[in-house]
C-alpha cells in the first residue's frame, strides 16, 4: 500500500521516541474523533513506548463518551505548564482552542498537528509537523495509517478508541465520507477486538430524556426558508435550564433536520457561554452545497458537509423570527 504521508509518518515516529514529556491536545467541545485521537495516541506512548502523556482540554470529558473511555479524563489546561513539555500534539479541529492552550513555542519545543479539515490555518504558533488532509473521514483514520504504516501492534483498547472516532466522524457510516478504505479500516479494528455494536450503543444511541425533551423543542421551531433551501432552528440557554439539558445535547439537532428532503442544509443556532452563538451547518453531497463556505464567511470552518462557527451576541426573538444581537 501506498502511504500519502510515509514522510511525515517517519518524522512523527522520531519525535515521539525522541521526547521526554509530551502533551496532547484536544478541541473544545470534544467529539469522539479528537477524544479517540488523542486518547489512542496516549495509549500506544504507555504500551509500545513507556511514556506517560498529559491529555489537556479546554472543555469537560464528553459524557457520552464515557462509557468507552473508561478511567480517561483531561488535565485543567490552567494545570497544564506549557513549557515543561518538549512535544505538542494538537489532534482534530486543531483551531478549536489549541492556540488558546499553546499561546507560544520556545526553541526546545516540536509541535504536531493531525487535521482533517480544510484552510488550516494557525495565527501564532508555526507547527513543526502537519497533516491535514479533507480526504480522510477522521484523524483516528490517519492514526489507523501510521500505526499500519509502522506496523505498530493496536490493540484492543486502541482499536475501540480508533472505532469511536471514525464512527464518530462518518455518522456511523452515513456520511459521505464514508469510503471502501473506511469500511475496510473498521473491519480491521473489529478483528482486532473493537465492538462494533457497543461502541455504537454507548457512544451515539444512549440518549438521556433530557436529550429528547431538547431535540423535540428544536424540531418545533424548525422553519423552511423556500428560497435559500436552509432549513433553521435554534436553542437558547433558558432551555438547556428548563430542559436540564446541555450544550452536548445539542450536536445531532442539525444533522437530524438535514433529513428534511426538501432542505438544502441545516442551520441550527445554539446559545453558549460568555455571550456567544454556536452555529452548526449540515449538508449531503446529492444537494450540492457547500456548507464550509458558508462557515469561513463567519469565521469558522469544517468540511464541505459540516461545518461550524461561533459569534458573538444573544439570539433574540421578533415579529420577523429569531436574530442575533
Amino acid at each position: 500500500m501506498i502511504y500519502k504521508f510515509s514522510k511525515e509518518f517517519n518524522q512523527i515516529k522520531k519525535e515521539l521516541e525522541k521526547a521526554k514529556r509530551i502533551l496532547l491536545v484536544a478541541h473544545a467541545r470534544p467529539d469522539g474523533d479528537t477524544v479517540g485521537s488523542v486518547f489512542v495516541l496516549k495509549e500506544y506512548l504507555a504500551g509500545s513506548l513507556g511514556k506517560k502523556a498529559v491529555v489537556t482540554c479546554l472543555d469537560s470529558f464528553s459524557e457520552h463518551l464515557k462509557d468507552i473511555f473508561v478511567g480517561e479524563d483531561f488535565v485543567d489546561p490552567e494545570k497544564v505548564k506549557i513549557n515543561d513539555y518538549d512535544l505538542l500534539i494538537g489532534c482534530d479541529a486543531v483551531e478549536r482552542g489549541f492556540e488558546k492552550i499553546v499561546t507560544s513555542k520556545n526553541k526546545n519545543q516540536t509541535i504536531i498537528l493531525l487535521d482533517h479539515h480544510p484552510h488550516l490555518e494557525m495565527k501564532k504558533i508555526k507547527p513543526d509537523i502537519v497533516i491535514s488532509d479533507e480526504n480522510y473521514s477522521a484523524v483516528c483514520e490517519i492514526l489507523y495509517d501510521f500505526f499500519d504504516f509502522h506496523r505498530i501492534e493496536i490493540s484492543k483498547k486502541m482499536a475501540t478508541y480508533l472505532l469511536t472516532g471514525i464512527l464518530g466522524d462518518t455518522g456511523m457510516f452515513q456520511h459521505a465520507n464514508t469510503t471502501p478504505r473506511v469500511m475496510e479500516i473498521t473491519a480491521g479494528l473489529m478483528r482486532k477486538g473493537a465492538p462494533l455494536a457497543k461502541t455504537i450503543q454507548s457512544s451515539f444511541k444512549s440518549k438521556r430524556l433530557e436529550t429528547l425533551k431538547l431535540w423535540g423543542r428544536a424540531l418545533e421551531r424548525a422553519e423552511m426558508n423556500e428560497k435559500t433551501g436552509v432549513i433553521m432552528s435554534y436553542i437558547t440557554k433558558e432551555d438547556l435550564d428548563e430542559l436540564g439539558a446541555t450544550s452536548e445535547d445539542i450536536s445531532s439537532v442539525a444533522e437530524i433536520l438535514n433529513t428534511v428532503s426538501e432542505a438544502k442544509f441545516s442551520l441550527v443556532l445554539a446559545e453558549q457561554e460568555d455571550n456567544k452563538i454556536k452555529g452548526s451547518l449540515r449538508s449531503e453531497w446529492y444537494k450540492n452545497v457547500d456548507v464550509s463556505e458558508i462557515a469561513r464567511k463567519l469565521r469558522g470552518g469544517g468540511h464541505r458537509l459540516a461545518s461550524g462557527f461561533e459569534v458573538a451576541g444573544k439570539l433574540v426573538k421578533n415579529e420577523e423570527g429569531i436574530t442575533v444581537e
